[in-house]
């Protein structure tokens, strides 16, 4: 039982990375990820919060699914992610000024970010609280590790930097493109393109193989 038990954790946590990511599956919370992602600091530190946001709501909405009524779920959901959205916003706030300038309006957005409303009802409120954390964080993994491939690219192109660490000298002229809206969504449609190729050459293989 306590192998069944790892392995179904096990799918629950690798199902937002992989199968369902956010970023490259599901095309999900594109307003965050365009908007905060030109440096590699900016996306992993939304990725971080959204985590705790999905981790600390989806728990509570799973330990309370017994005893939310149905017509108010939604209402008592939305409560939930915005006291914990509160919390990330204050603490963002004490930690770094400069940081939190940067994420602007869009850390207090995450009350609002399908993702998270998406895995309250349809996961959350249908499993218990180490099924639905497990997945929540899974979800907030794939979607970190979706704004990090993007802030990468982003500001090592549109600044020479990574991390605000320089890379290639004085000498490299920066592509100020790459940190403007449009080189987000250059950088975010040559992602979908990498991910669509390796999908349909996967599928492929498998088409081969079974032939």
């Amino acid at each position: 039982m306590t192998t069944v038990a790892t392995a179904k954790n096990w799918d629950e946590f690798m199902e937002g990375i992989w199968k369902q990511n956010p970023v490259f599956v599901m095309v999900l919370g594109m307003c965050p990820t365009l908007a905060v992602t030109v440096s590699a600091i900016n996306a992993i530190s939304m990725g971080l919060a959204t985590t705790f946001v999905l981790i600390a709501s989806c728990g509570l909405v799973s330990m309370m699914r017994n005893i939310t009524p149905k017509e108010v779920r939604i209402a008592v959901y939305i409560v939930i992610i915005a006291t914990f959205v509160t919390a990330v916003d204050y603490a963002i706030q004490a930690i770094s000024l400069t940081l939190y300038d940067a994420l602007g309006a869009f850390i207090q957005l995450i009350v609002v970010n399908c993702i998270i409303l998406g895995r309250a009802e349809a996961h959350a409120a249908r499993n218990p609280p180490v099924a639905a954390m497990t997945n929540a964080t899974g979800m907030g993994a794939g979607f970190t590790i979706g704004l990090l491939a993007l802030g990468v690219v982003r500001e090592i192109l549109g600044n020479g930097t990574l991390f605000g660490l320089s890379l290639f000298g004085e000498g490299f002229q920066p592509w100020v493109i790459m940190v403007l809206p449009p080189g987000g969504f250059f950088v975010l449609g040559s992602w979908l393109l990498l991910f669509s190729w390796r999908a349909r050459r996967k599928q492929a293989l498998e088409a081969t193989h079974h032939a």
